[in-house]
């Protein structure tokens, strides 16, 4: 889900220069994957305002900031800083060491405002990139956010993450309840209002829905709520016992949860409206933190069948399961990368709880946090680059990111109360 909708947006065209199509279809493919790889140098100087090209606005600044912390936060880049150079787009780029630049300018009328930027390469000084946004002032973000992720994948193949979204749960009123924002934490949204507990937030594939389990009548029931309209919010399953730790199939359909109206925690998958269509698991121990491969055929969870809780894979139309994980004698809330190729996790070393990814073939895992504090509950990013988790120190929990490769460890963003059980969103 963007942060912000794009309804206001009127237009979205190819910016308007001459450039060659071999120019346009260019892509730079950098290799942002190795151990040795340096951070891309990018220059975004302040962007100008078409009607005063003279001077610097406040506002060109503010478009221009947005668009650094856009463009760092993807890990591989590290814009230069515009004050060090003026901000002036008539800088000589290979002085200051860029590689690439990004050019924006703006024109306010009564409509709104039109967004031209620009990215180009310092080495042979072509364009690379080009758009133009009519949109209403208030939803300029938007605009810059987009361009910035299509810099993304000119630069990698791969579209940034900067319009999508982390739900969460935090205690800032008191009770635990969910909450999503955009990564930079600047716009945030409650999303439910029990003043109860409220756990397990799950966003279905199209972003449209959340599934979560709410205590707030007495028992651990399941709930969709509709994002799109605040109160549509509905009960799909009040049974006795845990109705807990969604998950959707990647079409959107349906549901895998665990239930234990029956006595044993075991895995269900039902329909949207809450009826089941088939039992996964049975008796076999507590099954739990169901996930679902992207390409739907696999389900990874969480038993302790074994006398410890480990990561199990399951064939979901055949059924049957393969354990995942050997080492450490407590794993727990897998996490499947969008591209299918890893499994990060919540395992127990050292005393500490620490992020590890595994193969979803199986092997050896491999320790992406090992900082002071407890680390959990990972999810991935949809461009499998990143992974936000939470972090408890002093007895506060707060979101983090780390880089897939365990580099560039960070706080998310910095809001009250403690954040725990993120969930990046998709793409829209």
């Amino acid at each position: 889900m963007k942060r912000f909708t794009f309804f206001a947006i009127l237009s979205l065209v190819f910016f308007l220069f001459p450039f060659s199509s071999a120019c346009a279809g260019k892509r730079v493919n950098l290799d942002i994957t190795s151990a040795g790889a340096r951070k891309v140098p990018i220059a975004v100087p302040y962007f100008q305002d078409k009607k005063r090209p003279d001077s610097v606005q406040d506002s060109g600044k503010k478009i221009a900031l947005l668009s650094t912390k856009a463009l760092d936060f993807h890990g591989f880049i590290k814009t230069i800083p515009a004050p060090s150079y003026g901000g002036k787009q008539s800088t000589d780029w290979n002085s200051i060491g860029a590689d690439f630049v990004m050019l924006g300018e703006y024109e306010v009328d009564d409509t709104g405002v039109v967004l031209e930027m620009r990215l180009i390469d310092v080495h042979d000084g072509k364009m690379i990139l080009g758009r133009r946004y009519r949109t209403p002032w208030k939803t300029r973000s938007d605009a810059v956010l987009k361009f910035c992720d299509q810099v993304i994948e000119k630069l990698t193949g791969t579209p940034g993450v900067s319009t999508t979204n982390i739900t969460f749960v935090s205690d800032i009123t008191g009770n635990k309840e969910i909450y999503m924002a955009d990564i930079f934490g600047d716009s945030v949204r409650q999303i439910t209002k029990h003043k109860y507990l409220a756990v397990s937030p799950r966003l279905s594939p199209d972003n449209k829905k959340l599934a979560y389990t709410s205590y707030h009548r007495g028992n651990p029931n399941l709930y969709i709520t509709d994002l799109g309209q605040d109160r549509t919010t509905r009960a799909i399953s009040r049974r006795s016992g845990l109705n807990m730790a969604p998950a959707w199939t990647p079409d959107g359909r349906s549901l895998v949860t665990t239930l234990s109206k029956d006595g044993n925690p075991d895995l269900y998958l039902m329909n949207a409206d809450g009826s089941i269509l088939r039992r996964l698991t049975a008796n076999a121990g507590i099954n739990v933190s169901p996930n679902f491969s992207p390409d739907g055929r696999e389900l990874a969870f969480v038993s302790d069948r074994s006398g410890q809780p480990q990561i199990y894979i399951m064939n979901f139309k055949t059924g049957s399961t393969r354990r995942l994980t050997y080492q450490g004698m407590e794993n727990t809330t897998p996490s499947w990368s969008p591209d299918g190729k890893w499994i990060a996790y919540t395992g127990r070393y050292e005393g500490r709880y620490q992020i590890f990814k595994i193969s979803s073939e199986g092997g050896s895992p491999i320790q992406l946090t090992s900082s002071w504090g407890d680390h959990e509950s990972p999810s991935w990013s949809p461009d499998s680059r990143q992974i936000v988790f939470s972090r408890t120190m002093n007895d506060k929990k707060k979101l983090y990111v780390i880089s897939h490769n365990g580099r560039e460890l960070r706080s998310l963003f910095s809001l009250e109360g403690n954040q725990t059980s993120p969930q990046w969103s998709s793409w829209d």
